[in-house]
């Protein structure tokens, strides 16, 4: 598709403001598998609705994507937003909200590190070195199962979708991802993220407890091509933020 769609569940919010928000409908982890291991992953809330998906990455941060946190150029408060914690079941789980006015985002990436009061989670270590063209990963989020009314089968159970990255210059990614911008793009393996996966982990593939954070999933083309933010590009900033 020519269109490409940042993946924040926009559709869900835009019912609650009377239809306002002008964006498409999102989709989500379509034709992935539900997951059985993510501890690391957060499930984000505004006005209770579920809009996005986040990582913890240390026992009072999490990080998400920069754009699940505005309204038509607006930053959301606060106290609108919460997130679900330590459940592979977004109903379940332990309820956090964020610490006010503690949150940082990147100047150079579609990424924003919320503070939160101490979780009890394993955390998501941080990739140190970049990925590479043909590298397996795994992209995890609770967003829809379905295309059409997707605020209608967003999936209760994290979800994960096989991808593998692909080169910089890839035309199909041309003006989103690769040479002069902050993602790297990845092709359709099995399953393609969009909606309520926004701000989602992409996890490096590797035995449970090995695995490490790569990237910040930020878009895709609902069909065979998906971007993310990359982790050891912003390292520095994280690690200035977190400590």
């Amino acid at each position: 598709m020519a269109h490409r769609a940042r993946a924040l569940l926009l559709t869900a919010l835009a019912l609650l403001t009377g239809g306002t928000l002008a964006a498409p409908p999102a989709s989500a982890v379509i034709g992935g598998a539900p997951s059985t291991y993510g501890p690391w992953a957060v499930r984000m809330f505004v006005d209770g609705v579920p809009t996005c998906t986040g990582t913890a990455v240390a026992r009072e941060w999490v990080l998400s994507a920069s754009h699940c946190f505005f309204e038509q150029g607006q930053a959301v408060a606060d106290k609108r937003i919460s997130f679900r914690v330590g459940s592979l079941d977004a109903t379940a789980g332990t309820l956090v909200h964020p610490v006010k006015g503690a949150r940082r985002g990147s100047a150079e990436a579609d990424m924003m590190l919320v503070k939160v009061p101490p979780m009890t989670v394993r955390t998501a270590p941080l990739a140190s070195e970049g990925v590479h063209t043909g590298q397996r990963v795994r992209v995890y989020g609770w967003g829809a199962t379905c295309e059409g009314d997707e605020n209608a089968c967003q999936s209760r159970v994290l979800k994960e979708a096989d991808l593998r990255v692909v080169r910089p210059d890839d035309p199909r990614c041309a003006g989103h991802a690769g040479p002069g911008t902050s993602d790297f793009c990845m092709e359709k393996v099995k399953g393609i993220p969009a909606g309520g996966d926004s701000g989602g982990p992409v996890m490096s593939v590797a035995s449970h407890g090995r695995e490490k954070l790569v990237g910040v999933f930020d878009g895709s083309d609902r069909e065979s091509t998906a971007e993310a933010g990359e982790i050891a590009r912003q390292r520095k900033w994280l690690r200035g933020v977190i400590g």
